[in-house]
């Protein structure tokens, strides 16, 4: 009897870690280290037997890695809608190829959406009066010290913005 409670509980110690891993979607959120800060995205929903199948689509974002903004466009095709970032929000990434393939996870489903990146270097995405626009990445990085926003490292929210905008620009 004891040895079959005990095969049991194992039973089903390894059916809740198995329900775990499926509902994390199999994702550490430890290994996606970087940020990406979507500002705009197009997207093309395909539905097949009255089901969402997959998302297309492409967009701009700026991506955080060792503390510094880098602008990039991008494609994509996923299992899911993708969000833009809202305020100051960002999706946790990891490089799937350096350079070209951003992997992202996407909280609202816990699964992942990979990304084919043309990264602009130098350059950093923000807006002002609701315009999206580029500026140095150098002027940007002031912003991000000045305000002790570093997304990448927990500093998720701007210190004294006052009235800075979400993206590093000042509202006017």
């Amino acid at each position: 009897m004891r040895c079959r409670l005990l095969t049991v509980a194992g039973c089903l110690a390894v059916a809740l870690a198995g329900s775990l891993a499926a509902f994390a979607g199999g994702k550490n959120p430890a290994d996606f280290p970087l940020r990406v800060h979507i500002y705009t995205h197009n997207s093309h929903s395909h539905y097949w037997n009255g089901g969402l199948n997959r998302v297309d689509g492409e967009g701009r974002a700026n991506l955080y890695e060792n503390s510094v903004p880098t602008a990039f466009e991008f494609s994509y095709e996923c299992d899911t809608r993708l969000m833009n970032s809202m305020g100051y929000e960002t999706y946790m990434a990891r490089w799937k190829k350096p350079g070209n393939e951003l992997e992202i996870l996407v909280p609202a489903t816990r699964t992942s959406c990979v990304m084919k990146t043309t990264m602009t270097m130098g350059v950093a995405y923000h807006t002002h009066n609701g315009n999206l626009e580029q500026e140095p990445t150098v002027e940007f990085e002031k912003w991000m010290q000045k305000h002790r926003y570093d997304p990448e490292h927990g500093f998720n929210i701007p210190e004294g913005s006052g009235t800075a905008t979400a993206d590093g620009g000042t509202a006017q």
